[in-house]
């Protein structure tokens, strides 16, 4: 049995839940998601609440069971509250500024790498620390992933662009005798 899956999304004021068929859809405001279970799983919208459970006779029904639940529980919380990722930059000469909606990176390369940020994300930089926010976890962690993916730190000085809560292990340099 998923443990996960067992537990219901509930669903928080000012977000609609529509079931169409095997398709969820969210809305607040403007902002709409969907989730297509492909029929792998039944879904119950009452009472605030979601609850999946898996389909008898559906090859796989039951590993799906867990994540639909995750993945409409993260909708959820993305569009009532939204996610951010912190990422830090560290070394000399390294800086991030945003420019319309370009961040610009100067990374020690001997060029600035620019990253378009795309449309439903925000994105600030306060000193060394870039916030990215949104409502879709996914596109939030994998915006942050290609920005660290510019420049990843490395062990020796630990310089390059982390994740703000990484620990980065120190490597010792080369010794003389």
């Amino acid at each position: 049995m998923s443990r996960v899956g067992k537990r219901p999304v509930s669903i928080p004021k000012g977000i609609e839940v529509k079931c169409e068929g095997s398709k969820l859809v969210f809305k607040k405001g403007n902002l709409q998601k969907e989730l297509d279970t492909c029929g792998r799983v039944s879904i119950d919208v009452s009472e605030g609440t979601i609850t999946l459970a898996p389909v008898e006779g559906v090859e796989n029904s039951r590993a799906f069971w867990g994540t639909y639940r995750a993945l409409a529980n993260n909708i959820v919380e993305g569009l009532d509250k939204g996610f951010q990722k912190q990422l830090e930059i560290n070394g000399v000469g390294y800086k991030a500024a945003v420019k319309g909606n370009i961040l610009e990176l100067a990374l020690g390369f001997s060029h600035p790498v620019n990253f378009e940020i795309p449309k439903g994300v925000e994105i600030t930089v306060d000193k060394n620390i870039i916030v990215i926010k949104g409502n879709d976890k996914q596109e939030i962690g994998q915006i942050a992933a290609d920005i660290r993916g510019f420049r990843p730190p490395e062990p020796y000085k630990g310089k390059g662009v982390k994740y703000s809560d990484e620990k980065i292990i120190r490597k010792a340099g080369k010794t003389s005798k």
